[in-house]
């Protein structure tokens, strides 16, 4: 079976010309793991004739992600989960041995197009010192299909100067942060296809959705983050837009904002022209996720009210949530 779908070739350029690992630029590739049984041979396929080194921070496994990464090389680190993404990242940009100029940060079911890649071997190398991170365009796949409409292109600041950028520390929705250089936007996209079945989709997003629900409330009560002075201008400008419109969102009263935004999605944003899996896309993380969101925020205020000593208390003993 092809699991990278008709874009992807793992061992040629876009053109047809073959790639040569003497001339790989100086990229590491970081990629946290659990149980990416599934994923991580694509993934280390896809980028084993880009990156110098690829350092898996696994959250100990007890599937064949290892085996596997160890057939490719790959400099394995292991450390326990903390339910926090941002935490992972950053105990892996301080434990991992770093030895390249540039690193890349992909999750397991992510992986570049051929024209990205292109793209990488033709320009990194040539970049001006004070450029210290590069964005790249992601694409979402579902259920096989790329969802071209709703919210395609997402930019996100995925390859970054060694020790000039950390994750900032969120729940849900974190970015990476420079701390100093400037930021240049690729053309060309990577991509998000994840293949487990659609059960595994919405445990995930029970799972996320006490975190995202915590983040609105950080947004509306100011529990633990308040942004400070200068750091919107270490965020990618889609970054910051998001914020401004989650802003706005935590004012919309509850559940109605998740149909708003599915309506958005789906209607305005041409989600529809997308065909039966683009109603299941949006429906499920635009409408049903959101909803589900809603409601945990729901819980926790029928418990808490708006004190945020109670609800930081009531998130850390009842979901294990806290920053």
């Amino acid at each position: 079976m092809n699991v990278f779908g008709n874009d992807f070739d793992a061992y040629r350029f876009a053109d047809g010309r073959c790639r040569s690992r003497m001339n790989k630029p100086d990229i590491s590739v970081i990629i946290l793991t659990y149980n990416e049984e599934i994923h991580i041979r694509r993934c280390l396929e896809n980028i084993r004739e880009l990156a110098k080194d690829i350092f898996i921070i696994d959250s100990y496994s007890t599937d064949r992600t290892l085996e596997i990464a160890q057939e490719y090389g790959a400099v394995i680190l292991q450390n326990k989960w903390e339910n926090n993404h941002a935490k992972q990242l950053n105990w892996a940009l301080v434990h991992a041995p770093v030895r390249t100029d540039w690193i890349l940060r992909l999750d397991a079911d992510e992986y570049l197009l051929p024209e990205l890649i292109d793209e990488l071997l033709e320009k990194v190398s040539f970049l001006p010192a004070d450029v210290s991170g590069i964005v790249f365009k992601r694409r979402h796949y579902f259920l096989g299909k790329w969802m071209k409409r709703g919210i395609y292109p997402v930019h996100l600041l995925r390859m970054f100067r060694y020790g000039k950028a950390v994750c900032e520390q969120r729940l849900m929705d974190e970015h990476i942060q420079l701390l100093e250089g400037r930021i240049v936007n690729f053309v060309h996209d990577f991509v998000d296809h994840n293949l487990n079945n659609l059960s595994w989709f919405c445990n995930k997003h029970v799972n996320y959705a006490v975190r995202e629900a915590a983040e609105l409330l950080d947004t509306e009560l100011n529990l633990w983050h308040e942004l400070q002075p200068g750091e919107e201008k270490q965020l990618v400008a889609q970054a910051m837009h998001k914020r401004k419109i989650k802003d706005r969102y935590v004012r919309i009263p509850l559940f109605w904002r998740a149909f708003l935004y599915f309506c958005y999605r789906y209607f305005i944003k041409g989600g529809w022209l997308d065909g039966k899996e683009g109603f299941l896309w949006h429906f499920l993380q635009g409408w049903w996720y959101r909803t589900l969101v809603d409601a945990k925020v729901f819980e926790i205020k029928q418990a808490c009210g708006t004190n945020r000593e109670m609800i930081r208390k009531y998130l850390e003993e009842t979901y294990n949530c806290r920053y």
